[in-house]
């Protein structure tokens, strides 16, 4: 199993503490934890590490890798799989994010917020910024 970096932690734990509360969630305390994701997501990206589930699963972990390179399309994140697969994105300026950079395989990319999408290839997703680091946006 892989370590898990101690702000993820804190949302699984804060996560749980808002499931077992059953009654009057209210939306700004969802609010505050989608932010609370958003922003984990983001410092874990800068640190090389993206919240996945890959081949189906239900539940993310911290078990992917991140770089990022430019090339002559534009900045590539590359998405590394425990396993030694990988995938391929290249960041848009046109709004929808990232698009497979090869493969016949589309990516579908969700919003979470304003801070962090969500990129599902091929029953492998992952859960990204909104944007990606210096020079690069995945808007």
């Amino acid at each position: 199993m892989t370590a898990k970096s101690p702000a993820l932690l804190a949302i699984a734990f804060c996560s749980f503490a808002l499931a077992g509360c059953g009654s009057g969630e209210d939306a700004d305390a969802i609010d505050t934890l989608d932010e609370a994701e958003a922003e984990a997501t983001s410092r874990a990206a800068e640190s090389g590490l993206v919240p996945c589930a890959l081949a189906g699963a239900e539940q993310f972990g911290v078990d992917c890798t991140l770089d990022r390179s430019r090339t002559e399309e534009g900045l590539v994140l590359t998405v590394r799989h425990p396993d030694g697969g990988f995938r391929r994105l290249l960041v848009t300026d046109d709004g929808r994010g990232v698009i497979a950079a090869d493969g016949a395989e589309q990516a579908v990319v969700s919003l979470r917020g304003d801070r962090e999408i969500e990129v599902a290839i091929a029953g492998d997703r992952y859960r990204l910024p909104a944007t990606v680091g210096p020079g690069g946006a995945g808007r």
